[in-house]
């Protein structure tokens, strides 16, 4: 069910009523931020590569599981393994749109399911456009100043020099946020954006400890590996992916047969599983046991 919250209503978001223009009026489905709700975001390119998916899926699901909650805007890409990651780790997160909330103005299609999920775990769904509103040229890059607006901070991961991600970590500089960004290779269009807003002055973040650090949070972060050495626990997709390698090399398609995932669940499950060392991805989309 859409509701609605005006500028002058206690229950508005304290930080985003404080940016230069806050909507007057948002449309949500879920529960609004909180007055000490620690709110992060972070956005990036929809083309990414694998190294801005591992890093993506690796900082939001640590700090999620720390208690931020994960903002961001849902597109394909980045935004969208932000807040997969999120919900992986039982983190709250939501998602800021640039159409109304309905069904029918609802973009991207793809992440209906995705939203919905949000809700049913606690997070919630923004926007400053009533139902009806299709997206333009205009409503996108406007709603990136409500995902700054709601965060203590903004995290750039791959982006061009031109890009939406960039249009929102102006936003963050003027609304005085603390701006990071990750660098990549120098080769690569996707690190120019990232690489620009660290020129200028952004915080260079490698791990989720350095944004932790900055934002001066007195709160721990989960090591990948605990202080007996051990694996970290792993959720039910990822143990099923691990029992279906087990002695053999499958392709991606094999391994969505194997275990009954959806294609979406089974990605985010191998990336995640990469980054803790439990896989490898062969080539082709190929993987086996570490």
């Amino acid at each position: 069910m859409i509701k609605t919250v005006k500028i002058e209503d206690k229950k508005y978001p304290g930080l985003l009523k404080k940016i230069k223009d806050p909507p007057p009026l948002l449309y949500y489905i879920g529960k609004l931020p909180q007055e000490k709700e620690i709110c992060f975001a972070i956005v990036g390119t929809r083309r990414y590569s694998l190294y801005g998916k591992k890093i993506a899926l690796e900082i939001s699901g640590r700090l999620a599981e720390a208690g931020l909650s994960i903002v961001s805007g849902l597109a394909p890409g980045i935004d969208t393994f932000a807040h997969l990651a999120a919900l992986e780790n039982q983190g709250r997160t939501i998602a800021v749109l640039g159409t109304g909330l309905d069904k029918k103005s609802f973009y991207p299609k793809e992440n209906i399911k995705l939203a919905q999920k949000i809700v049913e775990k606690g997070g919630c769904l923004i926007s400053e456009y009533p139902p009806g509103t299709r997206g333009t040229k205009f409503t996108f890059p406007q709603r990136n100043r409500i995902i700054a607006g709601l965060s203590q901070g903004v995290l750039v991961i791959e982006a061009k020099q031109k890009s939406g991600s960039l249009i929102t970590a102006n936003f963050a500089k003027r609304e005085k946020r603390k701006l990071f960004a990750v660098p990549g290779s120098i080769y690569s269009l996707n690190s120019k954006g990232p690489h620009l807003l660290i020129k200028k002055g952004a915080k260079l973040a490698e791990k989720p400890e350095d944004i932790i650090k900055e934002l001066g949070l007195n709160l721990k972060l989960r090591p990948s590996l605990d202080k007996n050495g051990k694996r970290e626990r792993l959720s039910a997709e990822e143990e099923l992916i691990l029992q279906a390698l087990k002695g053999q090399i499958l392709e991606i398609n094999k391994i969505i047969e194997k275990t009954k995932l959806s294609a979406q669940k089974a990605n985010t499950a191998l990336a995640i599983l990469e980054i803790k060392g439990r896989v490898k991805n062969l080539g082709g989309n190929n993987y086996s046991l570490a």
